[in-house]
């Protein structure tokens, strides 16, 4: 794969940011940043939801203008310019955790959207050709075809088409890749294979952006980490001289717990009866934290959705909701983008709020009012558009959505997907104190430290369910190993 490597030389920035400020109305959601990246570098960008992270690679990246300050590319040649058109030509390319992929199209006709060489006679094998060597370097044994609809792919192989197109040759190379939240619905194993390409990328004089919440993969991949808070870079260093636990108070968060390590989901002492069984041998008791575990696209999500369908759409349901869900693929599943915050927060619960077809607008907003404090949604407005939000901040609110909520069992699909650490242990917290109530959660989590805190946990291999762990069992290594070899139901 062409890289550009050489063209700047190693110590030349491949582009620059001067004290470059955006604002829209009021907010300085980016306010005077100054950073540069090098050939070879790859900047871990850290911060909690809402600091200024994905501005910041908007305006790197040529999406966004800057209100205030200047953004200049050196391109292959050697030149200095700004504007979207020198980010193009200097080789950016962004993989945004909100996938930008169109699902009525194929993924090689996708790739033809960012890839303007992409015309005339034979561009369709031109593009297979590019995206599946790209895949195929990237992802090894995968099972992605170019001429595949994107509509029905699973959201890890969604992902998986987006990177690779972010790696994928053209007529430019590649050579500054922005990554947000790569790994976000990705597996364990399908994570280890994009981690090793960044290094290899970096290596060979690429160079990345590398936005996760995932500490550990920070630390794993980055040569530098820059630290958000408020719109501004408040600690820039060489990833050696960060502890996880002095990032996590760099941003801000006072937690004295290790930043992998989720606070243990304590286990209910009294469970109830059982609530709920599947037809492929889910179950789960009042106040059961049952987790859903193995290789993502292995049906775990499609058995999430089949249960939640089954419970739910009936007009008794309406009023008295059976199940609430948390959906991971949030732009598919989850929010109403033409929606404000209040009305994407506040929607499963109109029927309550609603008298004789009228609803009760002020208890409505108390209702979000409540809700955006207790998770920490960061707005100044919940009537602005849901889409103002950044993408761990809608979580939260359709977090919110669900646990608002009467339903007494809460499915969740890798619900914690784009989520920043603190925000992750309000949560945690919260899923405790519900299950102490009563309350029953089934939780898939492509994170195997969020699965191992749960009471009880199903692993699935082939759409079937390969391993039941509970108590000690509950184990990384015996979830990898069901995983990948098929077990007896029950251990």
């Amino acid at each position: 794969m062409v890289t550009g490597a050489g063209a700047p030389a190693p110590d030349v920035p491949l582009v620059t940011l001067s004290n470059a400020s955006v604002h829209f109305g009021a907010v300085r959601a980016l306010d005077g940043v100054s950073l540069s990246i090098s050939p070879g570098e790859c900047v871990g960008l850290i911060g909690h939801n809402g600091a200024g992270k994905s501005t910041a690679v908007n305006v790197v990246n040529g999406g966004l203008t800057p209100t205030d300050g200047r953004v200049d590319y050196r391109l292959p040649g050697g030149s200095t310019e700004t504007g979207a058109a020198a980010a193009r030509a200097c080789g950016i390319r962004s993989v945004f955790q909100e996938l930008s992929l169109c699902p009525n199209l194929t993924v090689l006709e996708n790739l033809r959207i960012p890839h303007r060489d992409l015309t005339g006679p034979g561009w369709r094998k031109k593009a297979a050709a590019r995206i599946t060597s790209s895949l195929d370097e990237i992802f090894p044994g995968h099972s992605i075809e170019a001429g595949m609809t994107v509509g029905d792919l699973t959201l890890a192989e969604r992902q998986m088409v987006e990177i690779a197109a972010g790696f994928a040759e053209g007529s430019t190379a590649a050579r500054l890749v922005i990554l947000d939240e790569p790994t976000s619905s990705l597996d364990a194993s399908i994570a280890r294979q994009l981690l090793d390409h960044v290094r290899k990328f970096c290596d060979t004089g690429g160079a990345v952006i590398f936005i996760s919440h995932m500490l550990g993969e920070v630390f794993e991949v980055a040569t530098r980490i820059d630290v958000m808070k408020d719109g501004k870079i408040i600690a820039s260093r060489p990833a050696g001289e960060f502890t996880q636990q002095g990032l996590i108070d760099a941003m801000g968060h006072v937690a004295a717990t290790d930043a992998e390590s989720p606070e243990a989901l304590l286990t209910v002492k009294r469970l109830g009866g059982e609530v709920l069984k599947t037809p492929e041998g889910l179950s789960a008791r009042k106040g059961e934290i049952v987790g859903l575990a193995g290789l993502a696209g292995h049906g775990q999500a499609e058995a999430l959705a089949r249960f939640f369908m089954s419970r739910s759409g009936g007009l008794r349901q309406v009023k008295n909701p059976e199940v609430a869900f948390v959906a991971g693929d949030r732009g598919r599943d989850g929010v109403m983008p033409l929606w404000s915050i209040l009305r994407n927060l506040t929607l499963t619960h109109l029927p309550l709020l609603s008298d004789r077809g009228f609803v009760d607008r002020q208890a409505e907003r108390q209702l979000g009012e409540d809700w955006k404090a207790k998770i920490g949604i960061r707005t100044g407005n919940m009537d602005n558009p849901i889409l103002s939000l950044s993408g761990g901040n809608q979580q939260k609110a359709l977090f919110a959505r669900a646990l608002a909520s009467s339903a007494p069992i809460v499915v969740m699909d890798d619900p914690m997907r784009g989520v920043d650490i603190g925000t992750k242990r309000e949560a945690y917290e919260l899923i405790r104190h519900e299950a102490a109530a009563g309350r029953t959660f089934l939780w898939y989590s492509t994170e195997t430290d969020e699965v191992c805190q749960c009471d009880r946990v199903f692993v699935f291999r082939n759409g079937r369910i390969s391993a039941e762990l509970t108590g000690e069992n509950i184990s990384e290594e015996n979830i990898l190993s069901a995983s990948f070899e098929m077990q007896e139901a029950a251990q």
